[in-house]
């Protein structure tokens, strides 16, 4: 008998989801992490780690941006040589794709170094991100089917870009609200409680 199960009913994900990592998922690249998905098909998917940010800032990465030192994310395992950004300007930066309402990842790169450079979109409205995660065709169902991941659909724009790291992996849980508020509070390492 199970005392206590944060197993949701079948949902299938979406893009647009939040990924919520299990309590005691052991993969230290997603302790506690907190994933905007950014798709979901038969062909795979994949989305990028909220909180957990790198020790480089933007302006260390590339050169040719000087006054702007926003902090870059680690997206994930997979291709750390790359950077990834999402950001809240269609308008500013051409062929993006829309992740969910207002929200789009990537689009035309120079246009988003010529908008940040002349501070047209504040830090608050691009996140950067070393890397992403990623999932084979059926790998992410297969996962979801051990609990390892939970889905919230409930997601806010300020949880995405105005993301405190130390919290948010807790706060999503507790707008989860019900069992999901319990989760929040279950310790990192439960022989220490």
């Amino acid at each position: 008998m199970e005392l206590f199960s944060y197993a949701q009913d079948k949902i299938e994900p979406r893009k647009g989801d939040l990924l919520i990592s299990e309590p005691f998922l052991a993969d230290p690249n997603f302790a506690r992490t907190v994933i905007l998905l950014c798709e979901h098909n038969e062909d795979g998917s994949f989305g990028f780690v909220l909180n957990k940010p790198a020790t480089l800032k933007l302006n260390e990465l590339i050169e040719d941006v000087e006054n702007r030192n926003d902090i870059v994310y680690i997206g994930g395992p997979v291709q750390q040589n790359t950077l990834q950004f999402i950001h809240r300007h269609e308008s500013l930066i051409e062929g993006g794709v829309e992740i969910k309402d207002g929200v789009f990842w990537g689009g035309n790169f120079e246009q988003m170094l010529a908008m940040i450079d002349g501070n047209l979109i504040p830090p608050e409205e691009i996140k950067f991100f070393v890397g992403y995660s990623g999932w084979a065709a059926g790998q992410l169902k297969g996962e979801l089917e051990l609990n390892s991941w939970i889905i919230s659909r409930d997601v806010s724009i300020d949880q995405i870009f105005n993301t405190n790291v130390e919290t948010l992996w807790k706060e999503v849980l507790r707008t989860m609200g019900g069992k999901y508020k319990i989760i929040a509070n279950f310790p990192v390492d439960p022989r220490l409680n």
